[in-house]
């Protein structure tokens, strides 16, 4: 199953290519001890086969004493072998192992009979030298052997020389270096695996940074991501920007087109309102329509809103309720709210629901309103309570449908808290009617805390 994330997709393949590196130095390097020590091997396999040349005579003939005297010599260790074959036969060790068929050889000339005892023998052609050992391989009782053969041309037909020793010399020398070597290449494979993530740490680091630049764009700390990224980033660090700048600038336009809509509709629906001037049920319904404009175009307005606004929550609040205290002198407004709390909110957008807020709270308290704001994780939550009437738990919903009034006061259309429901939510928070504790209405919004 291929890894989701980049780093292990990139840290197994480098775990892949290091690993296949150092197997395939490993073996290479295995061949190599191997080729050392098979011509090592050789060198004293061809030294025996020398002895051995040194007895034969130039009739064919193998001077024994000679080889007695040097026995010692092409019998290093006891699992070492030789072997001459001649026109008289064949001498050497007892258990010589049996070796695998010899490649084709051109013919060798035909043998002379040996001279009779007491006449001189014939003239010598000379003994030529050995040809050149050629590897042999075979098998004993103990495992496979390697051999070296050289045969001799003689006055009297070929002598061919052989020497043998077991393969676990070529063996033991390669396990025994082979040992560390695989220490060394498996420390080396944890060497490159530590490195490998290092600079997996060191490439991907600055992915990191320009993801914590963006969450920042979203939080509304900042605008725009730093360009000055490496070759590979900076066409996506301009490309983010450039999307940057394009979304505050369709955000701009929405809001222009919104606010132009509504002073285009304003003065018609007054001009209609005026036309049935006396009609009381023709003014109801032109009301009605004035107030469905207003409440969609809020929607409207909001369907854009930027998650990444930050806007202080304590200025907002204090210029609130500044506005509702001098409309309501006679009202006891408490505010407690930290300055360092703020909202991932737009400023136009949070006066639009403390204003709505506060507003109703005015209307219906009888003699005080608090305010309350406190930090909750990755939300900022603000209380609104009266002292009024408040209202029933099983009308708390309806309230918050559009147009629904649950009083007859002639102030107030009905659609304040659905405008401010809708704001709060699509500002991605939550609003909740409760008794407060005074028996009034307590109002509770949950906002997104910015950063």
């Amino acid at each position: 199953m291929k890894p989701k994330s980049l780093r292990a997709r990139m840290l197994a393949l480098s775990a892949i290519a290091a690993l296949a590196a150092l197997v395939i130095a490993a073996w290479s390097i295995a061949g190599i001890l191997t080729r050392f020590v098979t011509e090592g091997l050789d060198q004293r396999l061809d030294a025996q086969i020398a002895v051995m040349a040194s007895a034969v005579r130039d009739d064919g003939t193998i001077d024994r004493a000679r080889i007695d005297n040097q026995i010692g010599v092409m019998t290093l260790r006891p699992d070492w072998r030789w072997r001459i074959v001649g026109p008289d036969g064949e001498i050497g060790s007892s258990d010589f192992p049996t070796l695998d068929p010899a490649p084709l050889a051109p013919p060798h000339p035909p043998l002379l009979p040996p001279p009779p005892p007491g006449a001189p023998a014939p003239a010598a052609e000379g003994v030529t030298t050995p040809s050149a050992p050629a590897p042999r391989d075979g098998q004993d009782s103990g495992g496979r052997v390697h051999a070296r053969q050289a045969v001799i041309r003689t006055s009297r037909g070929a002598v061919t020389l052989i020497a043998a020793a077991p393969s676990q010399v070529i063996a033991r020398p390669i396990r025994a270096a082979l040992v560390p070597l695989l220490s060394i290449i498996a420390v080396l494979a944890v060497l490159f695996m530590l490195a490998a993530l290092f600079q997996l740490r060191l490439a991907l680091r600055p992915i990191a940074a320009l993801r914590d630049q963006l969450g920042q764009i979203r939080h509304g700390t900042r605008t725009t991501v730093d360009e000055d990224q490496p070759a590979e980033l900076k066409p996506l660090a301009v490309e983010l920007n450039a999307l940057s700048r394009e979304s505050a600038a369709a955000l701009q336009a929405a809001r222009a087109s919104a606010a132009n809509l509504a002073h285009a509709l304003k003065t018609p629906v007054a001009t209609l309102a005026l036309t049935v001037d006396g009609d009381a049920r023709a003014t109801s319904q032109i009301a009605r329509i004035e107030e469905v404009i207003r409440h969609h175009l809020a929607r409207a307005r909001t369907a854009a809103v930027a998650h990444r606004a930050r806007t202080p929550l304590a200025p907002a609040v204090a210029d609130v309720a500044q506005v509702i205290g001098s409309l309501h002198p006679g009202l006891a407004l408490s505010v407690d709210v930290p300055s360092a709390l703020a909202v991932s909110l737009d400023g136009h957008d949070l006066s639009e629901i403390l204003g709505n807020l506060l507003d109703n709270a005015a209307r219906h308290a009888r003699s005080a309103i608090a305010v309350t704001a406190w930090a909750d994780g990755n939300r900022t939550r603000v209380a609104i309570e009266d002292d009024g009437p408040g209202i029933a738990a099983d009308q708390r919903e309806l309230a918050l449908q559009p147009g629904v009034r649950l009083d007859e006061a002639p102030q107030g259309d009905g659609f304040g808290l659905a405008i401010v429901r809708d704001l709060v939510a699509l500002h991605g928070g939550t609003l909740n009617l409760a008794e407060g504790a005074q028996g009034g209405l307590r109002v509770e919004l949950a906002l997104r805390a910015a950063r």
